[in-house]
């Protein structure tokens, strides 16, 4: 078993090695030896679709000519067929004319010598001038007034087709005029093909054309009704075929009957149709062959190819080889090939490369040893800035939160410390009803600033200025104070400046949030207006700001808030209050310059702007 088992693994590692060295990724002779199969499979796929759609499309010609060709031959041959008889016919009543017995029973005896000879008519008949039947070889049409073949046929020979009770069997009516000694029309001479003669005369000629197969076989008259035909069509009026059916059939052209397109004719047609799939079934045999045998070609070729790349790429294999186990570190040195060619210059390039290589990886051992000294040095510098850096980061989000803390808990619990001292003082002269509605302010505010605080508390942890940009949190921001305020709020943004979203944008949030806190309590104001924009270096910063230490002129972005409201003096001292401290220490922060213009009265204009 073991035996077994050492040779399947064996086995195993045979058919490994030889796919390894079919696969195009590690092996250039099978990369060529592939792509000469691809390119030769593709070539002789449309080498096989040229000739095969060429071969298909003269095979298709040939087949409809051979169509019409047929249709040819049976109208050719019912054309004779019904000439023939009208020649019967003309030449019976010429004899009858000529012969001295015109009796009734000569004239029965003659028509009936005629009938014998030629069976195929249903029967014949003369009539006189007033179209009443003196003779004929049905004895019940004697005496009878002929209708149809005898009027025509008092004007010339005619020929015409009578219908009965199925129209898809027509007979053919058959009349010529019997004229006496002085040249005048004495009489008509009639006869009667029935459908049967028509039907026998396709079916010989079926037979007698010997084709290899049995395409179908219409026969139209005048009116376009199918005489002969597909069951389904019989009687039915004919429709060309459209380009949809031309795909599935072959057909001929209509041929009408030999000798029967002038007047007087019965105006009869033949068409021909084939399946195409089964007259173009050697096309598609020789197709697929021509396919085959060009692909054949293709593949021996491409096998060729890979042998001979194979053979020519043996050099660089080797190369391949060494240059691996210079990688793997089993060789040292790479030894340059000998020769000419291209394998040759890049073996003497790649072994000038590798020993190089070779002296610079000493180098690089040495260098990094002193590397590594420098390393732990920096390392432990590093260290110590990281700590430091970490103090200052908990130092400012401190000033952060009481930042935050300032404008939202700071004021609700002021405004609830004044109510309560106010309760305080006037309980005692307060009429109950008074003091209730004051502990209920007082709880409004307590309530007022709990939401504030949660609110504030919210924004810190869940902040969504850097997801949706500038513009669209302030536009949000502003939403919520229309629909807490009720004042008119006009909001204009430049797409540019709106689309600001990092920790600067988060800054220009808090500020305008504090300064909407601020008109919320103390402005009293109607309408409030706010605009975002953009602004170049050309057009100067904002007038009476000064630029910030160390900023460059570049592209500024500006955010003004304007109310109308009582407005106040910036100057004057507030003590107590730290919102405006708190907006100049955040625009610090990010190198803005802050400006506020209000005086008693007049409203206030709040105005920042910074670079981008």
């Amino acid at each position: 078993m073991r035996a077994a088992r050492a040779s399947d693994e064996r086995h195993c590692a045979v058919m490994n090695a030889a796919w390894q060295r079919l696969d195009p990724r590690r092996h250039l002779a099978a990369a060529i030896g592939l792509a000469v199969a691809t390119v030769t499979a593709l070539a002789a796929l449309l080498a096989a679709n040229f000739a095969a759609a060429t071969t298909e499309a003269q095979a298709r010609s040939d087949a409809q000519r051979l169509l019409t060709q047929f249709a040819t031959q049976v109208g050719h041959a019912l054309g004779m067929a019904v000439q023939t008889r009208r020649a019967i016919v003309r030449s019976t009543a010429t004899q009858i004319a000529a012969s001295r017995e015109h009796g009734d029973a000569a004239l029965r005896q003659h028509l009936a010598a005629v009938r014998a000879q030629f069976p195929e008519y249903a029967w014949l008949a003369v009539a006189d001038t007033q179209c009443h039947t003196v003779a004929a070889t049905d004895r019940a049409r004697e005496g009878q007034r002929a209708n149809g073949w005898c009027s025509h046929g008092l004007m010339g020979p005619y020929i015409g087709a009578r219908r009965g009770a199925d129209p898809a069997a027509p007979d053919v009516d058959l009349s010529q005029p019997l004229l006496g000694a002085d040249g005048a029309v004495v009489g008509v001479v009639g006869a009667r093909l029935s459908w049967a003669f028509f039907a026998a005369q396709i079916h010989v000629l079926r037979d007698t054309l010997h084709t290899r197969r049995q395409p179908e076989l219409w026969l139209i008259d005048a009116e376009g009704t199918v005489l002969q035909g597909p069951p389904e069509w019989r009687g039915r009026s004919f429709v060309p075929p459209t380009s949809e059916a031309d795909a599935h059939w072959l057909h001929s052209a209509l041929v009408p009957l030999e000798g029967d397109g002038g007047a007087g004719g019965l105006g009869w047609r033949v068409w021909v149709r084939d399946r195409a799939s089964e007259a173009l079934q050697a096309s598609q045999t020789r197709r697929w062959t021509v396919f085959g045998v060009v692909l054949l070609a293709g593949l021996l070729a491409a096998a060729g190819a890979a042998l001979a790349a194979r053979l020519l790429t043996r050099r660089l294999d080797v190369l391949a080889t060494q240059a691996q186990a210079v990688r793997e570190g089993r060789l040292t040195a790479l030894p340059a090939p000998g020769g000419h060619d291209e394998v040759a210059r890049i073996g003497a390039a790649m072994a000038d490369l590798v020993g190089h290589l070779q002296a610079e990886r000493e180098a690089l051992r040495a260098l990094n040893a002193e590397l590594d000294a420098r390393v732990a040095e920096r390392t432990a510098r590093i260290e110590r800035l990281q700590e430091g850096e970490r103090h200052a980061a908990v130092t400012r989000e401190r000033l952060r939160l009481a930042r935050e803390l300032h404008d939202t808990l700071a004021h609700s619990l002021m405004a609830l410390l004044t109510q309560i001292r106010l309760i305080r003082k006037l309980r005692a002269s307060l009429p109950p009803e008074e003091l209730d509605a004051e502990l209920g302010r007082a709880q409004d505010v307590a309530a007022s600033g709990l939401a504030e605080a949660r609110a504030a508390i919210t924004q810190m942890r869940h902040n969504s200025v850097r997801e949706v940009g500038l513009g669209a949190a302030l536009g949000e921001l502003l939403a919520r104070f229309r629909e807490r305020q009720g004042h008119t709020v006009h909001w204009q943004a430049d797409p540019a400046a709106a689309a600001l979203a990092d920790e600067r944008a988060e800054t220009v949030f808090r500020i305008a949030e504090e300064a909407l806190h601020n008109i919320e309590r103390h402005a009293q104001a109607r309408t409030v207006t706010v605009r975002l924009q953009a602004t170049s270096a050309a057009a100067g910063p904002a007038a009476g700001v000064a630029d910030a230490p160390g900023t460059e002129a570049a592209e500024r972005i500006v955010l003004s808030l304007a109310d109308d409201g009582v407005g106040f003096d910036p100057a004057a001292p507030r003590t107590g209050h730290y919102g405006l401290r708190g907006m100049q220490e955040q625009a610090a922060l990010i190198a803005a310059r802050l400006r506020i213009d209000s005086q008693p009265g007049a409203g206030t204009t709040l105005t920042l702007d910074f670079p981008v």
